[in-house]
């Protein structure tokens, strides 16, 4: 059972929801939710449609830039911070205090700036992944032995050749995992962005459902983001595993 989860942990964690979600249903009852087999017929009759498909492309053309900019954009400022010892103590203190703060306090600004559209939502859930992406790869460079930065600097690296050679294949595996944080926090920032201030995607979808209290709605395609975004973990947990363990 143990090495089920271990290779499997998406399937796993779909299944305990399935389970969960049905004995919830009996415990709620249908003006609250629907049961499981269900919920997953009527989804199935969503993607069938024209329509539900351009919803879920508008999602994911936002979801995918917002994420290249987080990931490129937190790459960037955690590997200029961290290879200043001096820069990373004064702005780190930023990063953590930028992460704390409540994101969607953020939404009026964004919406001034980008209106109302794809660019906001872009905004919004790129917001939301390029802090944890440069905490870790901040956090990581400070981890790198100390041998490996003089051993560069004895051969007259330049910095891009240090970051490149040296720094980078040392820090991967730290910086995968604030990957893996980031994506899931810029699939929430893209979806909320969608929710308030979009008139396409799936956040849009959710926020008109719950206006007309459509259940059907709102369970199946709360279903669906469920579903790609533990099978997307899913793999990069698996490669995750991989970088820290190359012989596993």
């Amino acid at each position: 059972m143990r090495r089920l989860v271990e290779n499997y942990p998406s399937l796993f964690l779909v299944v305990t929801l399935l389970i969960a979600w049905q004995i919830t249903f009996w415990l709620v009852g249908r003006n609250a939710l629907l049961p499981p087999g269900e919920t997953i017929l009527y989804l199935g009759k969503l993607l069938q449609t024209e329509r539900f498909w351009g919803h879920i492309a508008e999602t994911g053309m936002a979801f995918v830039i917002a994420l290249m900019i987080a990931i490129v954009a937190g790459l960037a400022i955690g590997l200029m911070l961290g290879i200043s010892r001096t820069a990373a103590e004064v702005f780190e203190p930023f990063l953590l205090a930028g992460n704390s703060i409540p994101k969607i306090a953020l939404y009026p600004i964004v919406l001034l700036i980008f209106g109302i559209g794809m660019p906001a939502k872009i905004a919004f859930g790129a917001i939301h992944g390029v802090v944890p992406v440069a905490i870790f790869t901040l956090t990581a460079c400070g981890s790198v032995p100390p041998i490996l930065i003089r051993t560069a600097a004895a051969m007259r690296l330049t910095r891009w050749d240090m970051i490149r050679s040296v720094l980078l294949p040392a820090v991967l595996p730290d910086i995968f995992s604030g990957i893996r944080l980031g994506f899931s926090l810029t699939l929430i920032g893209t979806i909320l962005g969608e929710m308030f201030g979009s008139q396409r995607g799936l956040g849009y979808l959710l926020m008109t459902a719950i206006g007309l209290q459509n259940i059907q709605v709102i369970m199946a395609v709360t279903l669906l983001l469920v579903i790609v975004a533990a099978s997307v973990n899913g793999l990069l947990l698996r490669q995750d595993r991989r970088l820290r363990n190359p012989g596993s």
